[in-house]
């Protein structure tokens, strides 16, 4: 297959872990004979220091005519600790997400039994975690109308949501429940807002076309805290945008390290894969940043693409990593080894698997809800 993959590295830490990403795509290219084209665009906090924009028009046009995007973080300190910023890196990914209609945010949350101790949650609390979150990504709160009043010192975010945009999350989140364990948890805040109300209600009609997946609604405040103390009560967990951004993050704590957890946003045309984690400007430049919840971005990828052998590799590549400890600082407590050196050994294990292997008890699952 050819493939023409545009590549946002963005701020901090992104660039280092999404080359490793690109390390994983060429061995999939070599061992699997397929042809990938990288076009490399800034987008960011970089991009708004260059070009006073942090989405250019050209990154724009790359995108646009990209088979993907592969990406990496956004956000810089001079930007996130000045409240009077009027543009930030933020803003770029917003107007791309918007431009390129990617409505679907796909987050996994799997906790993989070689790292279940690496969660701060009890073992038999969190053994067995296997859940997805689907988070409308193109409307509510952050793309409402903002009004700041200087003064009266106040301000207004507007949250606005139509039926139309509920409706096709909604869709796919049920479709990949069918997949999975049948079983759908819209969380909202329907007993506060008007909003919720109106995706409590498209929601509940919709679930009567899919019998055989079970609906349940759940308050956003009840479901942060059912999230620790019962994680595998969840299967796929619908949710608006906000909602959706904070409790995917807290998914993170479930399995042990944000630097696991990858991701997909989806649209009618286009898709961009991700990490959820952020750009940890910190550690920039110091080879300590974990690069799987991008390498797994790319098992998204390839699945995504029907490359369902090419994406098995990578998850079994990286999970040889896990069972060789070779591993970042953040997972199992002190490391020697670094981003690099991960993202090689990760690349050079992506082969052809036989038979015989099986990746079943560890399986991340990602390919049961990406394609649409």
């Amino acid at each position: 297959m050819q493939l023409t993959i545009a590549i946002l590295g963005g701020d901090g830490i992104g660039p280092e872990v999404v080359e490793q990403s690109i390390k994983c795509l060429r061995s999939v290219e070599e061992t699997f004979g397929h042809s990938f084209t990288f076009k490399k665009a800034p987008l960011g906090a970089d991009a708004l220091k260059k070009t006073g924009t942090p989405l250019p028009k050209k990154t724009l046009e790359i995108c646009k005519a990209s088979d993907a995007i592969l990406f990496g973080a956004l956000g810089a300190p001079e930007f996130d600790q000045n409240p009077k910023t009027e543009v930030w890196p933020e803003q770029g990914l917003l107007k791309l997400r918007q431009e390129l209609e990617l409505f679907a945010n796909i987050r996994p949350v799997k906790v993989f039994p070689s790292l279940v101790k690496q969660s701060p949650i009890p073992k038999a609390t969190v053994q067995g975690t296997d859940l997805v979150i689907y988070r409308e990504l193109s409307a509510g709160i952050y793309y409402g109308e903002k009004f700041r009043n200087e003064e009266t010192n106040s301000a207004t975010d507007i949250c606005t949501y139509s039926e139309k945009e509920i409706s096709r999350i909604t869709h796919l989140a049920f479709k990949a429940a069918k997949g999975r364990r049948k079983k759908v948890t819209l969380v909202d805040k329907a007993n506060v807002l008007e909003t919720s109300r109106l995706w409590r209600r498209v929601v509940q009609t919709i679930a009567q076309s899919y019998p055989e997946v079970t609906l349940n609604c759940m308050f956003v405040d009840n479901a942060a805290v059912q999230m620790i103390l019962a994680p595998k009560q969840f299967d796929v967990i619908l949710t608006d945008n906000m909602f959706g951004d904070i409790l995917s993050d807290q998914g993170s704590v479930i399995a042990g390290s944000i630097g696991l957890l990858p991701s997909a946003s989806i649209g009618v045309e286009n898709a961009m894969f991700e990490p959820i984690h952020g750009s940890f400007s910190e550690a920039k430049g110091k080879n300590i940043a974990n690069p799987v919840a991008s390498i797994l971005s790319v098992a998204m990828l390839l699945e995504h693409f029907k490359m369902k052998e090419e994406s098995d590799a990578v998850v079994a590549a990286v999970l040889k990593s896990f069972s060789k400890k070779i591993v970042t600082p953040d997972i199992m407590g002190s490391s020697k080894y670094g981003t690099d050196y991960v993202g090689d050994f990760i690349a050079d294990n992506i082969m052809e698997l036989d038979g015989s292997f099986n990746i079943n008890d560890e399986n991340i699952g990602l390919g049961k809800s990406t394609i649409i």
